[in-house]
């Protein structure tokens, strides 16, 4: 971890995956799809302000969960894919990861500087078009373009592309800012 300061610039050596949880507005019950939540949008937007932008801006993806109907918590049947499955689609994944990092000092995508990324391993032409259009109008930060870019890169590597298109940039960037963008959620309904 690298702290910089107008005094200097600080390395602790760390290596953490931070998961963060938060309800939606005070009561929440807020959501895109549904309308239970009775809270006023003034009390929405202030309860969302407590999360500061800095913090904020180093969440790499932010998903909503849907809420959990009674019959999904009672029934007894097979509920999405197996860990087997998935297990096996990160394996491949971290896989191709490494045969194109083999050679530096990363071994993952998320280790990767995102000056390397610009500079050294390029998505599709045209692939970022959007994404640079959210960082020209503010929606992204310049950190948040290379988490966008990073997040891609393991979207291409989990459905098994050589380099992220736009449809991997499309869901690294919904992933990012949470607006839905007509793009599958679920990596195994891209395979």
């Amino acid at each position: 971890m690298v702290i910089a300061r107008s005094a200097g610039v600080v390395r602790f050596p760390a290596k953490f995956l931070m998961v963060l949880a938060a309800n939606p507005c005070p009561c929440g019950r807020f959501s895109l799809r549904d309308d239970l939540c009775e809270c006023p949008p003034s009390a929405i937007r202030r309860y969302q302000a407590r999360l500061s932008g800095p913090l904020l801006d180093r969440v790499d993806l932010r998903v909503e969960v849907d809420r959990v109907t009674r019959t999904e918590l009672t029934s007894r049947g097979a509920r999405g894919e197996s860990t087997a499955t998935v297990a096996d689609r990160v394996r491949a994944a971290r896989e191709r990861a490494a045969e194109r990092l083999a050679g530096t000092p990363w071994h993952t995508n998320s280790e990767v500087p995102g000056r390397e990324l610009r500079s050294r391993w390029y998505a599709a032409s045209g692939a970022m078009d959007e994404a640079e259009r959210n960082l020209e109008r503010g929606v992204l930060t310049a950190r948040g373009l290379d988490r966008v870019l990073r997040v891609a890169w393991t979207v291409a590597d989990l459905v098994g592309h050589d380099r992220p298109d736009a449809t991997d940039v499309a869901l690294a960037l919904q992933l990012r800012t949470g607006v839905p963008r007509g793009v599958p959620m679920a990596i195994g309904a891209l395979t």
